[in-house]
């Protein structure tokens, strides 16, 4: 579901994974989708303030394109999300994190990237820097705390290991302050991961 965007390698790659592992797939093109929902919300892309909300849009218009093909073919949508996104809410609520089931939620980004290589995956791609581009120039260590390769040690010392955030910090040789910042998103993206709230009656 490429944009105008979209590095060209990304593409190649995706259609190569999909004729290795004898996958069906379609290509729907995303910009004349996007652009109508720009226009009627009267977007001011030299707007800082309209850059993620147009971000997250485009990731919605992908979670409405594969629930299309899901109902047509009778299937359900596979997430593409790993534990390190879902941990520190680095997904779009309704967008890439509307699935109906993620194989890989239960492994660190690094875990990912290791089983990858381990099936086989091309290094070049297995290991290629994360990115959801949904703007131009897109690059999820632009918008996380710190690479994933650090982050996945800090996640694990302090979900696994239940190991206090200044014993984080001090094992990982991570100033405080990114441990702390680390903690602050898990904390205020709660809400990506439940299911949404309901007043419960007394009748019930």
């Amino acid at each position: 579901m490429p944009t105008t965007f979209t590095p060209k390698q990304d593409i190649e790659d995706a259609r190569y994974l999909a004729k290795e592992l004898g996958v069906r797939s379609e290509e729907v093109k995303i910009d004349e989708i996007s652009n109508a929902f720009f226009t009627e919300l009267k977007c001011d892309e030299k707007d800082p303030r309209y850059k993620i909300p147009m971000a997250n849009i485009r990731a919605r218009i992908r979670m409405v394109i594969l629930y299309f093909y899901a109902n047509l073919n009778n299937y359900l949508v596979a997430g593409t999300g790993d534990k390190s996104e879902r941990l520190i809410g680095y997904f779009t609520k309704y967008g890439d994190g509307g699935v109906d089931f993620m194989p890989i939620g239960h492994l660190y980004k690094t875990q990912v990237r290791e089983l990858a290589r381990f099936l086989g995956v091309p290094e070049h791609i297995a290991y290629k820097p994360s990115s959801p581009q949904l703007y131009p120039g897109h690059k999820a260590t632009d918008e996380i705390p710190i690479d994933y390769e650090r982050l996945d040690l800090i996640l694990y010392g302090l979900f696994d290991l239940k190991l206090p955030p200044k014993v984080v910090s001090s094992e990982t040789g991570t100033p405080r302050s990114v441990v702390d910042e680390v903690l602050l998103r898990v904390k205020t993206t709660e809400h990506k991961r439940r299911l949404p709230p309901m007043v419960v009656s007394s009748l019930i």
